[in-house]
């Protein structure tokens, strides 16, 4: 995603402009991106407005940082187990970490994952690193697969399914709650389903 942010070189100018970057995730998280304006980054970060015009173009420039910083905190602890993955894959043991990794990383970034994706469909640009992301971690997923030599008819259609069914069940139980069911049971079948669907 390109935008005209500009990289300081001064150790000094780097961190003001992480403080900057900082301040938005935190102000994103609490009140949204529409609910934010640059003067508050500003004064949050506790510098001039001035100073954020001269690394930023705009406030759309400081959120696709914050973006970017999101989408890692996303995908490296995916990739970690990932890189885990040995042969022949153990997919009992696997799916489980994957959702209950999904669950957390839900979790540990609610408030900046709901204004994130609020978004998503109303900005072309931060729609595409989502898709972007989906896109590495079904790759990442395809690739360690295939080195590992598992022979599976329609791995990435299989992957995809697979990631699509463990996001729809962490939003289901961090974000929507419903106390008729019993998400023990719901995480049981999500977890027999995908793996049903390695070993098949």
């Amino acid at each position: 995603m390109k935008n005209l942010v500009r990289e300081p070189q001064q150790l000094r100018s780097i961190e003001k402009k992480n403080k900057i970057i900082e301040a938005g995730y935190a102000l994103f998280s609490e009140v949204g991106y529409y609910g934010t304006n640059t003067a508050e980054i500003a004064k949050r970060a506790g510098v001039s407005t001035g100073i954020v015009y001269g690394y930023f173009q705009d406030k759309r420039d400081i959120l696709i940082c914050v973006l970017e910083i999101y989408i890692n905190k996303v995908f490296d602890p995916f990739l970690k187990l990932i890189d885990k993955l040995s042969s022949p894959v153990n997919y009992e043991e696997v799916i489980p970490k994957m959702i209950d990794q999904a669950i957390k990383t839900h979790k540990n970034n609610r408030k900046i994952h709901e204004a994130l994706h609020s978004l998503a469909s109303a900005d072309e640009a931060v729609g595409a690193e989502f898709i972007e992301l989906e896109d590495n971690i079904t790759l990442q997923i395809g690739e360690k697969l295939q080195h590992l030599g598992e022979k599976i008819e329609n791995p990435m259609e299989k992957i995809h399914l697979a990631m699509d069914m463990i996001q729809s069940f962490s939003h289901e139980y961090v974000f929507d709650k419903h106390d008729y069911i019993d998400y023990f049971v719901m995480r049981e079948m999500v977890t027999k389903t995908i793996v049903g669907l390695f070993k098949n």
